[in-house]
């Protein structure tokens, strides 16, 4: 049994502890069209030595302009902090938001230290073509929901569905996720704002120019490359968690010592 605390106490943490906070989301990725999205920012920090070694336990927190439950628009702000031993291991596994931290351009950077700067400096710590496993997974659940496959028969995103016949959002991300895994399984990066030719057609996807059935084939392909990277990329196969260890154990003993 862990002890809960307050909303108030992890908002703390995560203010007072921040390593990295960055922007996410489609504004990164350079694909906003006529200021429809909300802002996304993610951070990392480091958590107090009784939330490690005690009862309590801090993994994250989440602030929303909006009521949780309710959509965003534009203006709002969706903000999650990660406890950096949480943000280790998703980025170990390839969890594709997660690792946009280390790529996004300086002028996206809210919020920055020393371990925030080194972590961006060696995105080598976490990758793997294992993230190219997380690439194919996280396309083919956007493919899945755009088609209302498994279960998924309704969008959150009926205006979209109405005016394009399809959840336009849906087929943008379905491709983004495969233009920027066979980046990073290819170059061991992710350009952000992303390629103008790219970023050029996945607007224009967002505001129904391409159909539907250019976006699968689109999808396809990547995934094809995609598939086909896992086995050649010159990144290793698994991260080496036992570099990410050592470097974490550090991070933590040098900020509870200062």
């Amino acid at each position: 049994m862990t002890y809960k605390h307050s909303s108030a106490e992890k908002a703390d943490i995560a203010k007072r502890f921040t390593i990295l906070r960055t922007q996410v989301g489609s504004g990164v990725h350079g694909v906003s069209i006529d200021d429809q999205d909300d802002r996304d920012e993610m951070g990392i920090c480091v958590e107090p030595a009784e939330y490690v070694v005690g009862l309590r336990r801090f993994e994250q927190y989440e602030y929303r302009t909006q009521p949780f439950g309710h959509r965003s628009g534009p203006g709002d702000l969706d903000l999650i902090v990660y406890s950096l031993r949480k943000w280790m291991r998703l980025a170990l596994q390839g969890n594709p938001t997660v690792l946009l931290p280390l790529f996004v351009p300086d002028t996206e950077v809210v919020e920055i230290d020393r371990h925030g700067r080194y972590l961006r400096a060696h995105p080598e710590l976490v990758l793997s073509r294992q993230a190219g496993e997380r690439f194919v997974g996280y396309l083919r659940s956007q493919r899945d929901q755009l088609l209302g496959l498994k279960g998924r028969k309704h969008t959150n995103r009926p205006e979209l569905v109405e005016r394009f016949g399809f959840d336009t959002k849906f087929a943008y991300h379905m491709v983004r996720l495969g233009v920027q895994g066979v980046e990073l399984l290819t170059d061991a990066h992710v350009t952000l704002p992303m390629p103008d030719e790219w970023r050029t057609w996945l607007r224009e996807l967002r505001r129904g120019e391409h159909t539907k059935e250019e976006a699968l084939a689109a999808a396809d392909d990547l995934e094809a490359r995609l598939l086909t990277l896992l086995d050649t990329s010159h990144l290793p196969p698994k991260p080496d968690h036992t570099a990410a260890d050592a470097w974490l154990i550090d991070v933590y003993r040098s900020t509870w010592d200062s």
